[in-house]
């Protein structure tokens, strides 16, 4: 006896219509995923990040900013991250469906069911996709990473390194944004 399954595609994913109530659900390598829905406090960081990001962004007319939007990272992959950033150049992978390709910036602030999730499989996934820049915000352990994607000599993809990290009320500055100072006391609660 033989089992076969078939991968859902990003397009049958995206056919599926709006996620059901109090979840959210992912394509991870053609099988759906589904999460809970954020806390307080990742709330509360994703917004005042994006808030502080908006600011920069606008002002310098660097591109679009977005969050928790569905970005086809390849045909049976569908992730949702938290903030994320495209470049005005290539703001043609901005679609109604969402974004059709590796955003320049994916930022992931860690939850207690997503820390494995975030620090390995989207690590993984997003350097191999093309995403130049990942962030990684754990509110718990009040810590703020930024990496940029590279290719160690002999390495058969790329992968992250890290640029910068900071803790607690510390302010840090990022790439791809090394002129805006993030104020990282204003990301944990309470602020």
């Amino acid at each position: 006896m033989t089992a076969s399954t078939v991968k859902m595609t990003a397009r049958q994913f995206h056919q599926l219509g709006v996620d059901p109530e109090g979840v959210r659900l992912e394509l991870v390598d053609g099988e759906i995923s589904v999460s809970p829905s954020p806390t307080f406090y990742h709330s509360h960081a994703v917004l005042e990040l994006a808030v502080m990001l908006k600011v920069h962004i606008v002002a310098e007319n660097f591109g679009i900013l977005l969050a928790d939007v569905d970005t086809v990272l390849s045909d049976h992959d569908v992730r949702r991250p938290d903030i994320l950033f495209v470049r005005r150049a290539r703001q043609y992978l901005i679609t109604p469906q969402g974004v059709m390709g590796p955003p320049d910036l994916c930022v992931e602030v860690v939850s207690p069911t997503s820390s494995v999730i975030d620090r390995t499989d989207k690590f993984v996934q997003y350097a191999r996709a093309g995403v130049e820049f990942y962030w990684i915000v754990d509110t718990a352990d009040q810590k703020f990473e930024a990496y940029r994607v590279g290719k160690k000599p002999g390495a058969e993809w790329a992968e992250y390194v890290l640029g910068v990290e900071g803790r607690g009320s510390r302010q840090v500055s990022a790439e791809p944004f090394p002129a805006l100072t993030l104020d990282l006391g204003r990301l944990w609660w309470p602020a």
